[in-house]
């Protein structure tokens, strides 16, 4: 069997890598394009031997830019979360890691004119996911986006330059409200009946309480993956709460699309111990917290569910406000988020009545990794 090539780009953005392509390079018939990324990242085998994914939620993912028509926005950055050993390409979500990498696209692939003179430039990014506009601050030098520098990020061990990601009034996306549902809602399971919490700020996410799911919530991600009644009560309760929220009209719709909404489970700051074995003290948290992603759980902490678990901590009455440390005022404040992997810093301030959320930002590193030919067989 013969095959096509399509040009395309590997970078890795915070702690996910994706694959990269300019829309002018694809065809423009959706279901068309989205055969052409399951072929690229290969969905059809857990272990994604046959493409360039490699059995993780954080590296089956697909990035489309192009030339934006928003007003005020320099390009269009579209996300897809491609199935692992499933025929998935959803596009209902976005990636928080790779939006770095998207302000690194569009420098190097020349979306963004940069002066040999300066050493940073500011990329304005239209995310059609989520109809949100981001603002992105992106080293350069020499007229790309820079790698090299001294800013060391939890879950990559080797600093790099450092990224600045802001995403403004970043709530109701998807449901059009932050809360949707109220600060909180009860839902009843077959086994149990939960308070949890649903906050749409850049990708939806449902929030239950460790200690409601008979765990500490500090647990390596090894000993968690083994609980399989855990695993099923999660997944029950997230695609419960993906039909009360309106995302689904039906439980079997929700299972089809497992990477919307995404489920965390909160804890209190405490002292625990990293997949890497180092101490994270209770004073370096604000609070803790494990998630999902594709039906099992995250080597660190997705990005936008950074954004979302930061928000979520500071809105009065969620499950989140509920174990973070209290924090007053809507002035920019730094919520310092403990996961599998370290310590995620988030930035993030509230809109004058205190109600809503006025912009989240986080910053971290990325790079291109190679540039080429991306062979499928026809």
């Amino acid at each position: 069997m013969s095959q096509l090539s399509i040009p395309c780009s590997v970078y890795r953005g915070g702690t996910s890598r994706g694959v990269f392509f300019n829309k002018r390079d694809l065809p423009e018939n959706i279901e068309l394009q989205k055969k052409l990324f399951m072929a690229g990242i290969d969905a059809y085998n857990p272990s994604q031997i046959d493409g360039l994914g490699s059995g993780t939620s954080h590296t089956s993912k697909v990035c489309v830019i192009s030339k934006s028509e928003v007003n005020g926005a320099d390009v269009d950055y579209t996300f897809y979360q491609v199935g692992i050993g499933k025929e998935i390409v959803d596009d209902k979500g976005t990636c928080g890691n790779l939006m770095a990498a998207v302000g690194a696209f569009a420098v190097d692939e020349g979306y963004i004119a940069v002066d040999s003179s300066v050493d940073n430039v500011e990329v304005s990014v239209f995310n059609t996911n989520i109809k949100k506009m981001l603002k992105i601050k992106v080293p350069v030098i020499n007229g790309n986006a820079k790698v090299s520098g001294d800013y060391l990020m939890p879950g990559i061990n080797k600093p790099g330059a450092k990224f600045s990601v802001s995403i403004l009034t970043p709530g109701g996306g998807k449901t059009g409200s932050t809360q949707p549902l109220g600060d909180r809602y009860t839902l009843n399971t077959k086994t149990k009946v939960y308070e949890v919490s649903f906050v749409d700020i850049v990708n939806p996410f449902v929030f239950v309480s460790s200690h409601d799911l008979g765990i500490e919530g500090t647990e390596l991600n090894a000993e968690l993956s083994l609980k399989k009644s855990l695993l099923e009560e999660l997944e029950e309760i997230r695609t419960e709460m993906a039909v009360k929220s309106g995302l689904c009209r039906t439980i079997e719709e929700a299972r089809q699309f497992p990477s919307v909404p995404k489920i965390a489970i909160v804890s209190e700051p405490m002292d625990y111990i990293t997949s890497s074995g180092k101490l994270i003290k209770q004073d370096e948290v604000d609070v803790v917290a494990r998630m999902l992603s594709m039906g099992k759980f995250h080597r660190t902490f997705a990005g936008s569910g950074l954004y979302n678990i930061a928000g979520a901590a500071i809105l009065s009455g969620t499950i989140p406000n509920q174990y973070a440390k209290q924090m007053y005022g809507n002035e920019e404040r730094v919520i310092r988020i403990g996961h599998p992997e370290g310590i995620a810093k988030v930035r993030i301030a509230l809109t004058e009545d205190g109600r809503d959320v006025r912009y989240v930002g986080i910053d971290r590193t990325a790079r291109r990794i190679m540039k080429g030919d991306l062979f499928i067989p026809e």
